[in-house]
């Protein structure tokens, strides 16, 4: 049953390839520790001896959850096949979560990286990137690398997308007449987001700068290529960001999501609806975007802190 629920989640539910491999990994573990197929042993009692277990191992409560997130899914996939009478899992308590804020940068940090790097994006970037004719000079390999790593800055700091819709960008994504970013999320849904003209522009020359590497150019051809004229592929895009934004001495971790967060946060403080901002992330639902809300409101508690005349007055008398 383990496999049948696993293609269950891939072919019907159309979880992304990321959440299959936590999934089969959950499962895996279960089974292994109660010694036969999870589907044999999924009971209340052994699911709680489960979480002492991950508890007695040092994981996260965030994990913690996780793992029981996925062993109820599973319950409800036996429910629906008349394996399981009941979800045995609802009853466990979950242990409790500190609640975590989107890490961000400060939007002042992120256009100051944007103007600093904004040579990698130029037209004189490319004329000479062109003189070389192709990328088997090193020089070539540098200039082509530094304007793909600031695009792969760009675009997800512009648009706000993950990182896997970063990779799954085609060409046929960029719409430059109309300004658009057609994105293929999460369970298969499209969304187009607006992108500013610098952005555009600074595609539309990337491209010129990609057909050095020698890679096939249909409206399917990924939209971001390596130096190879491979795809994209998730550490790559990782070191990209890690790389650019230690260059510009940008502090805290350093990851694609944090630049998703930092739009978010900015489009926030700058006015944005929450329901926009929802459309432009992809979110299900808009529960899911308020927690940018809290993000804005300690940053607000921090200002109000450092600049009330009382509040300075009640640091100085503690």
């Amino acid at each position: 049953m383990t496999q049948e629920y696993l293609k269950y989640i891939a072919d019907i539910k159309r979880y992304s390839p990321r959440t299959q491999e936590i999934y089969r990994d959950v499962l895996q573990r279960y089974a292994d520790f109660v010694g036969m197929p999870a589907e044999d042993a999924l009971t209340t009692q052994l699911v709680r001896s489960y979480e002492a277990r991950m508890m007695a191992d040092g994981m996260s409560p965030a994990t913690v959850h996780q793992h029981l997130s996925v062993l109820s899914g599973f319950a409800r996939f036996l429910m629906n096949r008349g394996v399981l009478e009941a979800n045995p899992v609802r009853v466990v308590r979950k242990p409790k979560a500190a609640k975590r804020l989107p890490v961000h940068y400060r939007q002042e940090e992120m256009e100051s990286y944007m103007e600093e790097s904004q040579w990698q994006a130029s037209a004189e970037n490319l004329d000479l990137l062109l003189s070389y004719g192709s990328l088997k000079d090193a020089a070539a390999k540098d200039l082509y690398e530094q304007r793909l790593r600031r695009l792969i800055i760009g675009l997800l700091y512009g648009t706000g997308v993950r990182r896997a819709e970063l990779i799954g960008l085609t060409r046929q994504s960029f719409d430059p007449s109309r300004g658009i970013l057609h994105v293929l999320g999460k369970g298969d849904k499209m969304r187009d987001i607006p992108i500013i003209s610098s952005l555009c522009e600074e595609i539309s020359l990337y491209l010129k700068a990609a057909k050095m590497v020698g890679a096939e150019i249909t409206p399917s051809s990924p939209l971001l290529v390596t130096p190879k004229g491979a795809k994209l592929y998730p550490e790559y895009v990782d070191r990209a960001v890690k790389a650019e934004l230690e260059k510009a001495g940008i502090q805290g971790r350093k990851s694609p999501h944090a630049l998703r967060h930092t739009l978010a946060t900015s489009l926030l403080e700058d006015g944005a609806d929450l329901t926009s901002i929802k459309e432009v992330l992809g979110h299900a639902s808009l529960a899911a975007t308020q927690v940018y809300t809290h993000a804005t409101v300690e940053r607000l508690k921090t200002v109000y802190v450092n600049a009330h005349p009382r509040a300075k007055n009640s640091n100085n008398h503690d």
